[in-house]
């Protein structure tokens, strides 16, 4: 078992390669807008998964994921040229779908940020179908009592209290 910080300084350094050499280096026209967004490698620095995204439709996305696959000997090797280590990790290629979900949670947001300010907008001019405050409150108890009705009940509490 490596270290857990080589690990993620080995992750940085691939995550950096790649990304140049998707670049520079890789001439695939089926290669679209790839942005390499994270690189994870195991702890026993065997295998490196990175996470891209492709800007465009779903099929840029796959078409980039074909080229990716085929390009992995050649990004492999210029991993393992430039790190200088004795193993190099295998690489795997994970299309990162966070940014979409960011995007979706994002538009979610915004139709519930309007559906509040129409809310807001409707209860402005809004009044109340009936009193304002419709509980009854003790205060208003006493006030409500008879005569009679506090006759009853002081002698109930008088036959009580004997």
């Amino acid at each position: 078992m490596a270290d857990p910080a080589r690990a993620r300084k080995l992750a940085v350094r691939i995550r950096q390669i790649v990304s140049s050499a998707i670049e520079s280096q890789i001439k695939d026209p089926r290669l679209g807008m790839v942005t390499v967004t994270d690189a994870r490698v195991t702890s026993d620095l065997r295998e490196a998964t990175v996470f891209y995204t492709v800007y465009g439709d779903p099929t840029q996305v796959e078409d980039s994921a074909r080229a990716l696959a085929s390009a992995t000997g050649v990004l492999r090797s210029t991993v393992g040229r430039q790190t200088g280590i004795k193993f190099v990790p295998t690489l795997t290629f994970v299309a990162d779908h966070v940014p979409d979900t960011a995007r979706e949670l994002d538009e979610a947001l915004e139709r519930v940020r309007s559906a509040d300010a129409e809310l807001a907008r409707l209860r402005e001019h809004a009044t109340y179908a009936g009193d304002a405050d419709p509980y009854r409150h003790p205060a208003d108890d006493e006030t409500d009592l008879d005569e009679a009705d506090l006759d009853a009940t002081s002698a109930a509490d008088r036959r009580s209290a004997s």
